[in-house]
């Protein structure tokens, strides 16, 4: 008998031997539950207070509901109405002023700011960082009201100061042609810091050696600004244009405390439009009336990414 007889059989490549499984059952892959466990309060907050609203703000938007009562499916009748209303439409071009009084200016100023705040030779850069955030985490509310008591047309700190230098007072808030740019002036002031933030943070992103290469080349402050720092930081210009929208398509706060939509409803603007219908308890039309709202805000927002899209993107 040769010694390849004698020698014990060896398990084949399919052979596997599962250590810790009982003799004639297969082994079962646990499934791994804790993982989803964790993530599930996410999920129901999710659906309970996101989701759910939602469908059922879309479901409110084609009928006629008044807050109690059975819903009247009223198909497009809302979308019809707002579209053919000439107060809606005056609500949005009320908006499309405050976009144009305040995201260019914004936009440009930031980016011009952020620039001068990331030179390092800059003294105070700590300090003018902090006081230029300042505005943007005081409350909204207090300083509409110290707004009002600035440019009130009678006894307001402005007027004074105009009068003071022989000039007429003006009518800050009590008249179509200045109301809106006094609110818009309020927004700058306290919104632009939160703009700048942004900016600086896309100019410290930029790497060095791209300076120095342009330094190499003999490329002055100027044509380094805007041959480096400005198309480099198009994304963070875009992301802000886009958040700037959404935030004037919801401006309330500032019209509301400020002139109530006065004078002659030259500051309605479309989030005081919906928040009248809200107030109306007009639900079906003020749901129509919010999705419209965020449709034209999602189209201004791809013109603007579109815009400002850079070449390798």
């Amino acid at each position: 008998m040769s010694m390849t007889q004698l020698a014990p059989g060896r398990p084949g490549p399919a052979a596997k031997v599962v250590r810790g499984a009982p003799p004639g059952r297969p082994l079962r892959r646990r499934f791994p539950l804790a993982p989803y466990l964790m993530i599930l309060p996410f999920f129901l907050s999710f659906i309970a207070f996101g989701a759910y609203p939602l469908l059922f703000a879309l479901r409110l938007s084609f009928t006629n509901w008044k807050g109690s009562g059975e819903l009247r499916w009223i198909g497009l009748g809302n979308y019809t109405y707002l579209l053919t209303s000439s107060e809606f439409w005056a609500s949005l071009a009320n908006s499309g002023i405050m976009w144009l009084l305040i995201v260019p200016v914004q936009t440009i100023g930031a980016v011009a700011i952020a620039a001068a705040l990331s030179q390092a030779g800059l003294r105070g850069r700590g300090f003018f960082r902090t006081t230029l955030i300042v505005p943007f985490v005081t409350p909204l509310i207090a300083m509409a009201q110290v707004w009002i008591l600035l440019f009130d047309a009678d006894f307001g700190a402005v007027n004074a100061a105009l009068e003071a230098v022989g000039l007429p007072s003006i009518g800050w808030l009590t008249t179509t042609a200045w109301s809106k740019p006094t609110i818009a002036l309020l927004v700058l002031w306290k919104t632009t810091g939160f703009a700048i933030v942004i900016m600086l943070a896309a100019i410290q992103g930029i790497s060095d050696d791209v300076y120095e290469a342009a330094d190499i080349d003999g490329a002055g402050v100027w044509h380094k600004f805007w041959s480096i720092t400005v198309p480099l930081m198009r994304r963070a210009i875009a992301f802000y244009v886009v958040i700037a929208t959404l935030g004037i398509s919801q401006m309330f706060a500032e019209p509301y405390v400020m002139t109530k939509g006065g004078p002659y409803n030259s500051t309605i603007t479309s989030g005081l439009f919906l928040y009248n219908h809200i107030g109306s308890s007009d639900l079906g039309l003020g749901a129509a009336n919010s999705f419209l709202l965020v449709l034209l805000v999602f189209l201004l927002s791809l013109v603007s990414v579109r815009l400002l899209r850079s070449k390798e993107d």
